[in-house]
C-alpha cells in the first residue's frame, strides 16, 4: 500500500480590477430622460386627443434618434486615456474628463495610465549548476503612449507577462543558485532592464518586477540546513578557540606584571581568599605565603 502525500495548499494571489468602470451611465441617462419627459409631457398635453397617436409616433422616432446621438457620450477618468478610431484609423487620444464618440463613425478604446500589477504565474526553472527552482514574482509598469499601447500590441498585459517571464528565466538560467539566492536585488533589476528594453516600443515603463518567493526541493532543503548547521557550528568552534588564545595571552601578561611587582601579587591573593570567604559553605585555611616561599628556598639548596 501507497501512503499518498499530503496536497500542498493552493497559494491565492490578488487580482487586480481590469477593464473599464464605466463613468457615463449616469451622464448618458440624464441626458436622455430628462428631455425625453419633457418632450412627451408636451406632446400628451399640448395635443388634441386625435393627433395624439401621430404625435407619440413622432416622439418616439425622435427618442430613438436622440438616444443614438446621446450614446456617444463617455467619461474618462482623472488616469484614463481614450483612443479614439474613426472608421479603423486612429484619429486621437482624448481625456481625462468628457468626451464625445460620433456613433456608428468611431469607437474607444479606454487604457489605464496608473501603474500596474501582474502576478507573473510561478516558473520552474534551472539555474546554472543544475538545480530546480519555481519562482514567483509580480510586475509593475505603466503605459506611457496610450496610441502605442493600443496599435503596436495586440494585448499589452498579455505581452508584457510574457516577456517578464521569458526574461526571468533567462537570466536565472545563467545563475548558480548560490548567486539565486543572494543577489536577489541584482537579479530584479537585470530582468526589469531587459523587459524594459522592449517595451519601450510598445508604449510602456516598467517601474520594477519584484521576486516574490523562490521554492527549493525539499532534499536540497534539508542538505542546505545541515550545511547552514555546520557552518555555525564552525564558527562557534573558532570563536571559542580564539576566546580561549586571548583569555591564555592576558593570564599570560598577568603573570608577568604580578611576578614583577610581589604586592600586586599579594594583593591578588587576598582578593581571592575575600571572595571564597564570602560564602557560608566554604571552608578557608590560610597558609602564610611568606612560610610558602621560605620552604621554596630551602628546597632548592637541598636539591643543588
Amino acid at each position: 500500500m501507497i501512503a499518498s502525500s499530503p496536497e500542498q495548499p493552493n497559494r491565492v494571489y490578488a487580482k487586480p480590477a481590469e477593464g473599464h468602470v464605466s463613468l457615463g451611465r449616469g451622464v448618458r441617462q440624464v441626458l436622455f430622460f430628462v428631455p425625453m419627459v419633457v418632450l412627451f409631457a408636451l406632446l400628451f398635453l399640448g395635443l388634441a386627443p386625435r393627433q395624439r397617436p401621430a404625435g407619440l409616433t413622432a416622439g418616439v422616432v425622435v427618442a430613438v434618434v436622440w438616444g443614438v446621438v446621446v450614446g456617444g457620450v463617455r467619461v474618462a477618468a482623472e488616469w484614463e486615456r481614450g483612443v479614439i478610431l474613426q472608421l479603423g484609423k486612429i484619429q486621437d487620444v482624448r481625456g481625462p474628463g468628457l468626451l464625445y464618440v460620433v456613433p456608428v463613425l468611431e469607437s474607444v478604446q479606454f487604457i489605464d495610465t496608473r501603474t500596474l500589477v501582474i502576478n507573473i504565474p510561478r516558473q520552474k526553472v534551472i539555474t546554472q549548476d543544475n538545480v530546480p527552482a519555481e519562482i514567483d514574482s509580480a510586475l509593475f509598469f505603466q503605459v506611457s503612449d496610450a496610441q502605442k499601447a493600443v496599435t503596436s500590441i495586440q494585448d499589452f498585459r498579455f505581452a508584457v507577462s510574457q516577456y517578464a517571464q521569458a526574461a526571468l528565466r533567462d537570466v536565472v538560467g545563467g545563475l548558480s543558485l548560490d548567486e539565486l539566492l543572494s543577489e536577489r536585488e541584482q537579479i530584479q533589476t537585470q530582468i526589469g532592464t531587459i523587459v524594459e528594453a522592449q517595451v519601450q516600443a510598445w508604449g510602456m515603463h516598467i517601474d520594477s518586477i519584484r521576486l516574490q518567493d523562490i521554492e527549493l526541493p525539499e532534499d536540497l532543503k534539508r542538505m542546505m540546513s545541515r550545511q547552514a548547521s555546520a557552518e555555525r557550528e564552525k564558527r562557534a568552534t573558532i570563536t571559542k578557540a580564539d576566546g580561549d588564545r586571548l583569555a591564555a595571552q592576558s593570564l599570560a601578561a598577568a603573570a608577568q606584571i604580578m611576578a614583577a611587582n610581589p604586592i600586586a601579587l599579594e594583593l591578588r591573593t587576598l582578593q581571592s581568599i575575600d571572595g571564597l570567604g564570602a560564602s557560608p559553605s566554604n571552608t578557608v585555611i590560610l597558609f602564610p605565603l611568606e612560610l610558602s616561599q621560605a620552604l621554596g628556598n630551602l628546597r632548592q639548596p637541598a636539591e643543588d
